[in-house]
């Protein structure tokens, strides 16, 4: 039973890395602490779009603007933008040592009046009363915060992503990340004050990194500005790659090796052992007639229910694939081969037709 205790242990590292940081209800709405602003990056957008603007304009908090940057898109991106109302900034050439996005998402804050700035990415998707409950929530936070959105997926290849999703949270929930002067925003969901943003640099002090929101949550802590990462259940939701598997592998794949080497030491080797644990627990299926059999059975179905607790905030992934999360474990085991092998090797990452350099050159 010796293999059953060490997996049990491994598994309780999941209990050590989770936190469950929702975002706080808000009771009484407060004053407005000024006018908003919501910017939003779209590259080949058509499809996401509809769902986030229609969702802002049917807030209880409704915001003074919303900016959609046209980022050379291919598709009817700024054409969907403007049949909702929205005021759409078509996107200008990179300059030399900027990243696409980074560079729409500046190019947006420079077209910005609001007071406090909400980043959005495209594929969110935002509950009736979300920006209330961010506003209240940065108030009470301080400084900048971030949402890991609840993935909503709908097609099998989609819910691959559970165990790479997890470990998302994992990362962003840390209770060793809280003191980590490099401690990352999650990027879909960002909301500061103009003061702190301008104060932090903003897009244009990460205007070369891969990473920009991981990046962008280090620049606040340098400057003293507080990070506080929040998780979107019931409040913010995203549907990250309804276009295909691919360009699930290259999103992961991003950076999947490049924000390890931002997250605090104690948080790796946490997530390393839950790994390990969970591997080890899922190899029961090829072990039937051996000793190990019960003991990895008893682990792959502890680790089965931890995952469903965990899916509960994490996002919409049936009932299949949490199951059989081997599956899931497979395809993140891939994803972080493919990352390897472009970050060491190709020395550059793929992502929405483009190629960004590691090391700070600019997009192809």
């Amino acid at each position: 039973m010796g293999i059953l205790i060490l997996i049990t242990l491994l598994c309780a590292s999941g209990l050590i890395l989770f936190r469950r940081n929702t975002v706080p209800a808000v009771r009484r709405p407060s004053p407005a602490p000024g006018k908003l602003s919501v910017i939003i990056p779209a590259r080949n957008e058509e499809r996401n779009l509809p769902y986030l603007l229609e969702s802002l304009q049917a807030q209880s908090y409704r915001p003074f603007e919303i900016i959609v940057v046209d980022d050379f898109s291919e598709d009817r991106t700024r054409a969907v933008a403007e049949s909702c109302g929205v005021k759409v900034v078509a996107n200008t050439p990179l300059p030399p040592g900027w990243t696409g996005k980074n560079w729409a998402v500046w190019n947006g804050y420079a077209h910005a009046a609001g007071d406090v700035i909400a980043f959005l990415d495209a594929d969110v998707r935002l509950a009736p009363d979300a920006l209330q409950w961010l506003l209240a929530a940065r108030e009470r936070a301080g400084g900048v915060i971030s949402v890991v959105p609840y993935h909503h997926t709908e097609k099998f290849y989609e819910r691959l992503a559970l165990i790479p999703n997890i470990l998302g949270i994992f990362a962003f929930t840390s209770p060793f990340e809280r003191t980590n002067p490099k401690k990352g925003l999650y990027g879909s969901c960002i909301l500061t004050t103009r003061a702190d943003y301008e104060k932090a640099k903003g897009h244009e002090g990460v205007k070369s990194e891969v990473l920009d929101d991981l990046s962008l949550g280090a620049k606040f802590g340098e400057a003293g500005i507080p990070v506080t990462n929040f998780i979107g259940r019931g409040l913010v939701s995203f549907r990250m790659y309804p276009g295909g598997i691919r360009s699930e592998v290259q999103g992961f794949g991003k950076s999947a090796v490049l924000s390890t080497g931002l997250l605090s030491l104690k948080t790796i080797l946490l997530i390393a052992a839950w790994l390990i644990g969970l591997i080890a627990a899922e190899a029961a299926p090829f072990a039937l007639h051996t000793p190990y059999a019960l003991p990895l059975a008893a682990g792959y179905l502890l680790y089965t229910l931890q995952i469903f607790y965990f899916v509960k905030y994490a996002g919409r992934f049936g009932k299949i694939v949490p199951i059989l999360h081997l599956l899931s474990t497979a395809f993140f085991l891939f994803v972080m081969l493919y990352s390897l092998y472009q970050v060491v090797f190709k020395r550059r990452v793929a992502w929405k037709g483009r190629h960004i350099r590691v090391g700070g050159r600019q997009d192809r």
